[in-house]
């Protein structure tokens, strides 16, 4: 799901663009049920939902209304307290309990409230039963955040295989029956994605995506740039000449990219060195990635959260590519266009009580035959805080530019190259998933 035009229709409700929700007509119909021990299919869940097929987990946006049918077909009268529908969602860290941080509740029936056909009953007789529904998902929630009540946007979904921590969103059926009877509960997890976009990019850039047309860099756009503080590398050429060169790399603001997105770059190499610019502005030395860092706790929100390392998760994500810059060289300068691929199965950023994902761009030290950094270098020269959004900003969608004898190098292989696996303040699992949040 990587642009609007790919979402399900829905209806708008009347009312303002911060208050309306939206009723989906179409996308997928799930449906779950509870069986006796007869093998007979009793209640049943049926929910519409913006899933691409009714086998995968329902998925819904900010401000969708959670639409369906609660079905009971028993073949005996029952007696029951309510029959309840719950949204819940919390926040999982591996080994300890879940810590809720939405609950909402419907009451579907009691004896004595009425049937969908306006009578009352004391119990429910031997018959089909069934009860539309509806329930509007808020933008917000209020949570604790260190003994303080605050209003937070609901977080995204979070699920991934071997995660120490989770985000889980679920929708529950609960059939309460008297004392000494065991309540029913039928249950599906389902994913929540808000809607976040990135920034428009300056003019020149939405022209060059729009038209197709070459990307104008930071010199002839330089309001459409974040150009980082330069730096120095400084090392031996061939073990017998000092030698100095000054680098800068460029960003487009502001600094938000969608998932499914290519990233501009620009690297920018100065130096008295021709010899020492040609060896380290060639695209094969540069190590620049994109690193995810998950952040889990009571502190978790804390600028000083990368300190607590048990609660600290670190995966490098991707790793930029680059190719010589349409703009020639010249004495004593060179330049490198290139790019960072976002899979459209990212996480988007995120920042909530105890649970926060960020994503840093760094550069790393240069990998070249013959030169040794000096004093030797074991951490990035450099890094950059961006965002990663659920979708494109409107109207602009930042594909890839990179020549076809450049494709995006895989991140597989460049964990041990950059010394990450070895540090032990840093563990890594696995990304993907539902590719929703």
């Amino acid at each position: 799901m990587e642009g609007d035009h790919e979402l399900p229709g829905y209806t708008p409700r009347v009312g303002s663009s911060q208050t309306s929700h939206n009723v989906l007509t179409t996308g997928s119909e799930h449906t779950i049920s509870l069986e006796d021990n007869k093998g007979h299919k009793w209640l049943f869940l049926s929910v519409r939902s913006r899933a691409p097929t009714p086998d995968s987990l329902p998925a819904f946006y900010a401000g969708d209304v959670i639409s369906g049918n609660v079905t009971l077909d028993i073949l005996k009268s029952e007696s029951s307290k309510a029959i309840m529908l719950k949204v819940t969602a919390g926040t999982t860290l591996v080994g300890q309990e879940e810590q809720q941080f939405l609950v909402i509740e419907k009451e579907l029936w009691s004896p004595t409230t009425a049937l969908p056909d306006g009578s009352k009953v004391s119990k429910l007789e031997k018959c089909r039963h069934a009860w539309p529904f509806e329930m509007t998902l808020p933008k917000e929630t209020e949570v604790l955040d260190r003994k303080e009540k605050k209003i937070f946007h609901l977080p995204p979904s979070f699920t991934e295989r071997a995660s120490p921590a989770y985000i889980n969103y679920k929708l529950t059926v609960v059939l309460k029956r008297g004392a000494l009877r065991v309540n029913q509960i039928l249950t599906t997890d389902f994913a929540y994605v808000p809607i976040t976009r990135p920034d428009l990019p300056s003019p020149m850039l939405q022209k060059a995506y729009k038209e197709n047309i070459p990307l104008i860099g930071p010199e002839g756009d330089p309001e459409g740039w974040h150009i980082l503080p330069t730096t120095s590398v400084t090392g031996t050429l061939f073990g017998t000449k000092s030698v100095n060169v000054d680098f800068t790399l460029a960003l487009p603001k502001p600094l938000s990219y969608a998932r499914g997105s290519a990233m501009p770059l620009r690297l920018t190499f100065t130096g008295a060195d021709e010899q020492a610019l040609d060896l380290l502005s060639s695209p094969l030395a540069t190590r620049v990635i994109l690193k995810r860092s998950l952040a889990t706790g009571s502190d978790a929100m804390s600028e000083d959260a990368g300190k607590h390392t048990d609660n600290f998760f670190v995966e490098i994500m991707a790793r930029a590519v680059f190719w010589p810059a349409r703009e020639s060289s010249t004495t004593g300068k060179r330049v490198l266009e290139g790019e960072v691929k976002l899979k459209s199965t990212f996480k988007q950023s995120i920042v909530f009580p105890r649970f926060v994902v960020r994503y840093h761009l760094e550069v790393h030290p240069f990998e070249v035959a013959g030169f040794m950094h000096a004093p030797p270098v074991s951490g990035p020269l450099l890094a950059q805080l961006v965002n990663v959004t659920s979708f494109h900003a409107a109207g602009a969608v930042m594909r890839s530019f990179a020549p076809p004898e450049y494709a995006h190098e895989e991140n597989e292989n460049f964990n041990n190259s950059v010394g990450l696996l070895e540090n032990g303040n840093q563990r890594f699992y696995h990304h993907g998933g539902l590719g929703l949040a």
